[in-house]
């Protein structure tokens, strides 16, 4: 699957960069592209400078709002953010008109944080536009969750998560919910922390988007995951999640002889990967909610068999009772046996719900400050309006 990534705000900015390395790695290890392009959107111009593998050219990193921000950000408010991509949307657009390869895309994928002002605010809106224009072209968002200090300590951000939630809800075709919490090292450093959870994040989708658009005939999967089922798969809600098992021995090709043990750790290695896939979903859910379903197995191809494809199925089954599963093998690599799972559909999400109903609060609370702080204005007034003015 190939996919036009757009970053928005910060946040959304340096995960789509994390998108632009692993498709040069996936060009260079193995001679294919997985994303079009990649873009980034912000209205602060440092943070569009920061990025290391977008293009640095003004169609691939757009400044928009620049007149009315000074190119300094929108200090959290995400209303501005929403408000400036509406204005300068044609300048997004314009980028897209100038990729080369834009036939090829398969679907967009816009990505930001969800605690911001430009990214929570503009993913929403460029969404709705691309939907509008490009309407045969799913428009997925990705949406990071803030980390437990920002929710004790920002209210706003609080605020900025729910609108968020509720806005992509409304016009994207899917959302990948990603939990910044569940990737924290709490002994490293901020830099190699934030670092290391953005290369986590894009993990997950390298074999993914790679085996649909593979065209080495003998890395082609007996099943091929394409395009066409994950479109399938995605929709609403949705997490993903990447699990790797190493493999104890290597095996000759050809050789059907193959000691007992050896055989049951074959087995067992997979279901180990795939419980780890689904221990490390980008956000704690019930696998029992997910209504659709997929996983995608990569290993070498002496190392998968029919017998492993059932353990896999059975064990995805076993916690997704109730989505419809699709699956596929990615013949690739060599020690190791990697599977990535998604759920998707997810008719009940305990996390969105509580940033729901904590967005109703601060609202509540917000009403009850501005009406507070209205009548002490009013009580001043009354107060010194009989004292003269020395101005």
């Amino acid at each position: 699957m190939k996919l036009l990534v757009i970053g928005c705000g910060q946040c959304g900015g340096r995960i789509a960069d994390q998108f632009a390395r692993l498709n040069r790695r996936a060009h260079i290890q193995r001679g294919i592209d997985i994303v079009a392009d990649v873009l980034a959107v912000n209205t602060d111009i440092a943070d569009l400078s920061g990025l290391s593998y977008i293009k640095p050219d003004y169609h691939h990193r757009i400044l928009i709002g620049g007149q009315k921000t000074g190119g300094h950000g929108v200090g959290k408010i995400n209303e501005i953010g929403a408000e400036l991509a509406r204005e300068d949307t044609d300048k997004v657009i314009e980028g897209i008109r100038t990729i080369q390869r834009f036939a090829d895309t398969d679907g967009f994928l816009l990505i930001a944080g969800g605690a911001g002002g430009t990214g929570s605010g503009a993913m929403p809106v460029m969404t709705q536009h691309l939907k509008e224009r490009y309407m045969y072209k799913p428009v997925y968002n990705l949406v990071v969750l803030p980390f437990k200090y920002e929710e004790m300590t920002e209210e706003r951000s609080i605020y900025n998560v729910g609108t968020c939630l509720k806005s992509a809800y409304l016009v994207a075709d899917a959302i990948f919910l990603v939990d910044n919490q569940r990737f924290v090292k709490k002994n490293t450093s901020i830099r190699k922390n934030l670092a290391k959870i953005n290369t986590q994040v894009v993990e997950p989708f390298y074999n993914l988007l790679c085996a649909g658009e593979e065209t080495n005939a003998k890395f082609i999967g007996s099943r091929v995951l394409d395009a066409g089922d994950i479109i399938q798969t995605l929709a609403g809600w949705t997490v993903i999640g990447y699990g790797r098992a190493r493999l104890p021995r290597i095996r000759i090709p050809g050789e059907d002889k193959l000691h007992f043990r050896d055989k049951a750790t074959e087995a067992e290695k997979g279901v180990q990967a795939m419980d780890e896939a689904i221990g490390e979903l980008s956000l704690k859910c019930n696998p029992t909610d997910a209504k659709r379903a997929l996983y995608l197995l990569t290993a070498p191809p002496e190392e998968m068999n029919m017998e492993m494809i059932n353990e896999l199925s059975a064990s995805l089954k076993n916690v997704a009772t109730e989505a419809i599963i699709r699956s596929g093998d990615y013949p690739r690599g060599k020690g190791a046996l990697d599977i990535t799972v998604i759920l998707s559909d997810l008719l009940n999400s305990r996390k969105v719900m509580e940033y729901f109903t904590k967005t109703i609060g601060y609202i509540s609370t917000t009403r009850r400050r501005r009406g507070g702080a209205e009548y002490e204005q009013r009580g001043i007034e009354e107060a010194f309006k009989d004292i003269p003015s020395l101005l």
